[in-house]
């Protein structure tokens, strides 16, 4: 979706900050400010500012801050899309799409709609359910067996579906409503469509809510011994479960707040947990974990503990969120996997060892790159030549799906080391090209096929030839003999050539587009943006200047900020045209930033050791200096190769 930035700028000047803010954090005025405990991280006095004439919040703790849009995203883990859809909703707006057309605008719209209206249903049922729990004793009493107070079940919104067929019509006059039947709490008998039933009938209900609070589903569990023990709403328009992960709105804060996120198997693992000093946990709904489950995690923490049972189940259960977390698992995050005993889930293990016990338990978790070899080597005889080539072949698919970084590489010195051979030569064969996706061969007799390209420095004297691509015009025959291929006229002259966008144009326009970007760059870092010749330097000057007072803000924005400032005729040609859209998703694009300022550290330090060897002579201690710049920019392109 492409949003135009004169909306996002719109947007920004309707919406207010201090309203959207106090609807998560309770906020008191404090002269021209409110004030409030930070979201982001464990205080005791308030240290978090929002202010409504500048329309961003800022923390003095941890420094945090922004703009309306940023505080959904790093908040209530919005992506920035489904940010700005929000907050178009709350003041009555629609979304434009650049690339969309009047008829899917339509349709978007109809189904925003739509989804609105489901919630508002299933909050209506969520309430009744909440009420029938407090009139049965038998729900009451089963929820007190595991432990669970009121102010937790509050907290979690837990309720109770009576028994019988339709109490759900004592709550919707329209018990015919299809919407029920949409929404999952109503199922329409397939012999009779006239034949309706509720779907969840005597059983302790669990809503199920998305990251912005509203309810989207419901799991449901038995009270007695009845099958399925657990039943969850089916998937509608507003539930999917390979996306949504229970309990994740309630453990927002005390993520934050713990530095990692409990993934376990259960709803009731997710209750009890919060009761007992784990509110961090979160749930899988019924399904193994699915890449959107990790991702979603990964927008509130870069730590994330997998709990499992030790049995057979759990250890499969364990896989599958292996596969999941293998692409997001870059060199910054940290992902683990937590084995208990068969006998026990996360809730009887605590109530037998204790929450010390537990906790240990957690900090002793199995790294993800253990767990990776574990599970490439399992049924495989380490002994022989056979059970570690096949312990090679089960872990290729899972080494081939972890990102680029230090972590790959150094998982790919483990796993050599296990197959017993050198690092290079399994690199060298798992990176080999598959038979059909390489290069034709040279037919025998020296002629290649029409419209074949040969590779690069394929025979001594032959000169490079582009590609051939349908739809160009096809070469001239070999010529046998000669060894060359036939003179050819030159294309015609088509001016010169644009320059090729510098490092400094590119690190510029990727924080013009996404200034949230200056909160992670270090010292160094800015000190190296800032040291740029102009137009660059007093660009990368202005920016951080625009972003400690107004936070991130969009380009829209900072367009009209820069009139008139010297460095506007560079902002606006970096920004111009489709070489302007930084295209990717925002890790990539975080990656992409990281790469370019690593290689424009080497340049500096370069520079730097340059001077010093001119010093040595006359001062030893350069000599200990430029050791030392050596070591770290050796360190930085190690680095840059293994992104590469």
């Amino acid at each position: 979706m492409s949003i135009p930035q004169s909306f996002i700028q719109e947007l920004l000047a309707r919406v207010d900050v201090v309203e959207i803010v106090g609807r998560y954090v309770p906020l008191k005025k404090s002269g021209a400010n409110f004030m409030g405990l930070c979201p982001f991280h464990g205080e005791k006095s308030p240290s978090f500012s929002v202010s409504p004439s500048k329309q961003f919040f800022h923390c003095f703790g941890c420094g945090k801050n922004g703009n309306a849009i940023g505080f959904l995203m790093d908040h209530a883990g919005m992506g920035f899309v489904e940010a700005v859809q929000d907050l178009a909703q709350q003041v009555g707006l629609q979304v434009p799409d650049d690339r969309s057309t009047p008829q899917e605008r339509e349709r978007a719209a109809a189904q925003r709609a739509k989804q609105l209206t489901l919630t508002d249903v299933l909050e209506k049922a969520a309430e009744a359910y909440a009420r029938q729990l407090r009139e049965s004793p038998r729900a009451i009493a089963y929820f007190k067996g595991r432990g669970v107070s009121g102010a937790v079940a509050k907290r979690y919104g837990l309720g109770y579906a009576p028994e019988g067929w339709r109490s759900l019509a004592s709550v919707f006059p329209r018990y015919d409503d299809p919407l029920l039947e949409e929404a999952g709490l109503v199922i329409t008998s397939e012999d009779d469509a006239d034949k309706r039933y509720d779907r969840f009938r005597d059983r302790v209900m669990f809503p199920i809510r998305n990251v912005k609070g509203e309810c989207i589903g419901f799991g449901g569990r038995v009270l007695g011994d009845d099958k399925p023990k657990y039943l969850n709403s089916p998937e509608t328009p507003v539930f999917h479960k390979g996306r949504e992960l229970y309990g994740l709105f309630e453990a927002r804060t005390a993520i934050r707040e713990a530095g990692y996120a409990l993934v376990t198997e259960g709803y009731m693992d997710v209750v009890a947990l919060a009761q007992l000093g784990f509110p961090q946990a979160v749930a899988t709904l019924g399904t193994a974990c699915t890449p959107e489950h990790v991702q979603k995690l990964l927008r509130f923490t870069d730590a994330v503990v997998f709990s499992f049972d030790g049995d057979a189940a759990g250890r499969r259960a364990a896989r599958k969120a292996l596969e999941a977390a293998l692409p997001h698992a870059t060199d910054t995050r940290s992902i683990r996997f937590l084995f208990l005993p068969p006998e026990h889930d996360p809730d009887s293990f605590i109530r037998a060892h204790g929450s010390d016990a537990f906790a240990r338990c957690v900090g002793d978790a199995v790294p993800l790159s253990r767990f990776l070899a574990d599970a490439a080597s399992e049924g495989c005889d380490l002994g022989t030549a056979e059970g570690r080539a096949h312990m090679a072949a089960n872990a290729r698919p899972l080494w081939a799906a972890l990102p680029d970084g230090v972590l790959k590489r150094q998982l790919l010195a483990d796993l050599a080391q296990l197959a017993q051979l050198p690092a290079a030569d399994l690199g060298a064969l798992w990176q080999q090209v598959a038979p059909a996706e390489r290069a034709p061969v040279r037919p025998a007799g020296g002629a290649p096929t029409d419209g074949w390209a040969p590779p690069e420095a394929a025979w001594a004297g032959e000169p490079e030839r582009p590609r051939w691509s349908p739809g160009a015009p096809r070469r001239k025959p070999w010529e046998p003999g000669r060894g060359r291929w036939p003179r050819e006229a030159p294309p015609p002259f088509q001016g010169p050539r644009p320059a090729p966008a510098s490092r400094a144009d590119h690190a510029a326009r990727l924080l013009l587009s996404h200034m949230q970007f200056l909160e992670e760059l270090s010292p160094e870092d800015h000190q190296a943006l800032c040291a740029e010749p102009p137009p660059h330097g007093p660009l990368f000057v202005w920016l951080e200047a625009q972003y400690h007072e107004h936070g991130a803000t969009p380009w829209a924005v900072l367009q009209t900020q820069l009139q008139g400032h010297p460095c506007e005729a560079l902002a606006q040609r970096l920004m111009t045209g489709s070489h302007a859209q930084t295209e990717g998703d925002v890790p990539e694009l975080r990656l992409e930033l990281r790469g370019l300022l690593n290689r424009m550290l080497i340049e500096h330090i370069k520079a730097e050791e340059s001077a010093l060897v001119a010093q040595v002579a006359q001062d030893p201690a350069a000599l200990q200096r430029y050791r030392e710049l050596q070591a770290k920019r050796r360190a930085l392109e190690t680095a840059g190769s293994l992104r590469t």
